[in-house]
């Protein structure tokens, strides 16, 4: 039985994903700790610290299926080292193999080298995502390069912009969360081979040796230090997981306000069956959208704790490292959920091309005061112009009439403009300057 929302059989499709669950599972920790000491077996039984036997004992029975998670979760109500693991390990090892299991390593090296490969498979998952979204992003910028709408700023209409131009932005945001992922990686696919101090005076003088072996078989780079103590690769990839939800959010959270009934420019995907609300049957509420914003809203939550971990004492802390064993999964458990949700948002987005055009009219020209002003700036100056367009929009908004009409009562822009010349610069459509260009340009960018 689950109990939390992420391995809850009820809740748990709002909360993670299949694969990555399968991650963070029991099966997939245990392996790779199993991995971990296989890996030290064969690099010491290479160089004759171990018997060759042992090693091919350890190599052939390191599967976590063989173990019992629940007996190894028993021996952990006593200790947080890995000799729980050791324990029901050695049960399954014949030819007193078990004694030479974890020669000369401590428990941390196991944990820290176990945790690392599990968040290369989870960057991995993650990075695919990220991809995936920047991928339909760039459809939805290019097929609304030159849909006309209305841009706001501070929650009110502003100027004219095309939808195609807002999803650019996306794109912009997401493709550099790709590069953000791929820079990283060097930085955090790092194993952890360093004894009880980060000497390895256990292993006299093949330590080295043995370190760069066991990177080499399980394909991690060799730390240059100890890192029992130095976390600043996991706490950064925790913020940049948070950086990530940020963008997701923003997306999200710009449908979810389009999707108002009162603008209704967006939608979130919508298909017969999705219910709303259990007692109002009209509701179509941007329910996925709320779902991925708060599951990012708990993503965020992780960072300030991972960088708080980094403040570890001496050369080595528990107290820090195992809070990384619960918020490392939950971060990215939910924000995998959260890129799976808004890739259906992406891909199916529904779009109205109508309620955009009416409402770019909703001020009855006002949006376009910009326009006129820039104009009239040419025949008398900028700032006599700024005053002029803004007592006549003040006035044309106070008693609800057309800018136009508003424009054309003013006897000092009559003197420079027709009501031609004035209709032509409250077209929206005529105003959306680079808007086109900038998702062409954002378009073109090489990706990721």
């Amino acid at each position: 039985m689950g109990s939390t929302a992420i391995d809850s059989l009820a809740l748990g499709p709002l909360f993670g994903t299949p694969e990555m669950r399968d991650i963070f599972s029991d099966r997939n920790l245990v392996q790779k700790w199993l991995d971990t000491e296989v890996a030290l077996a064969r690099a010491q039984a290479e160089i004759g610290m171990i018997p060759q036997d042992a090693a091919a004992e350890i190599v052939k029975k390191a599967d976590a299926a063989r173990l019992d998670y629940a007996a190894i979760g028993e021996h952990y109500k006593s200790s947080i080292t890995i000799v729980p693991l050791l324990k029901e390990f050695k049960k399954i090892l014949d030819d007193n193999a078990g004694e030479y299991v974890h020669w000369g390593a401590t428990s941390q090296d196991i944990v820290d080298t176990g945790l690392v490969l599990r968040i290369r498979e989870a960057h991995a998952l993650l990075s695919r995502r990220v991809a995936e979204c920047s991928l339909a992003a760039r459809d939805l910028a290019a097929k609304y390069r030159d849909l006309v709408m209305a841009g706001r700023t501070h929650v009110q209409h502003a100027l004219p912009i095309t939808f195609g131009m807002k999803a650019a932005t996306w794109v912009y945001e997401l493709e550099n969360q790709e590069v953000r992922l791929k820079e990283c990686a060097p930085r955090l696919f790092i194993g952890q081979l360093s004894g009880a101090v980060g000497t390895l005076a256990s292993m006299d003088d093949k330590g080295l040796q043995v370190q760069k072996r066991v990177m080499e078989l399980l394909g991690l780079a060799v730390s240059p230090v100890h890192w029992h103590s130095t976390r600043d690769h996991i706490a950064e990839f925790m913020n940049l997981l948070a950086l990530i939800a940020g963008t997701v959010t923003r997306i999200t959270h710009e449908v979810l306000t389009l999707q108002r009934t009162e603008i209704g420019e967006l939608e979130e995907p919508f298909f017969m069956g999705k219910v709303g609300s259990s007692t109002m049957p009209h509701k179509r509420n941007p329910q996925v959208c709320e779902n991925v914003i708060g599951l990012c809203r708990l993503v965020r939550a992780q960072a300030p704790v991972a960088v708080e971990c980094m403040n570890i004492e001496h050369e080595r802390d528990w107290g820090c490292a195992i809070s990384e064993w619960e918020f490392v999964p939950t971060a990215c458990i939910h924000l995998d959920a959260a890129l799976e949700k808004t890739l259906d948002i992406l891909k199916n987005l529904i779009v109205y091309p109508k309620k955009m055009e009416a409402n770019l009219h909703l001020l009855h020209g006002l949006m376009l005061s910009e326009s006129v002003m820039i104009q009239l700036a040419g025949k008398m100056g900028r700032l006599t112009a700024h005053d002029v367009v803004y007592e006549t929009s003040m006035r044309a908004f106070e008693n609800q009439v057309s800018m136009v009409e508003a424009l054309c009562a003013d006897a000092e822009v009559m003197k420079h403009f027709t009501r031609a010349e004035i209709e032509r610069m409250l077209d929206p459509h005529g105003y959306i300057g680079i808007a086109a260009v900038s998702v062409d340009n954002t378009l073109a960018r090489k990706r990721p």
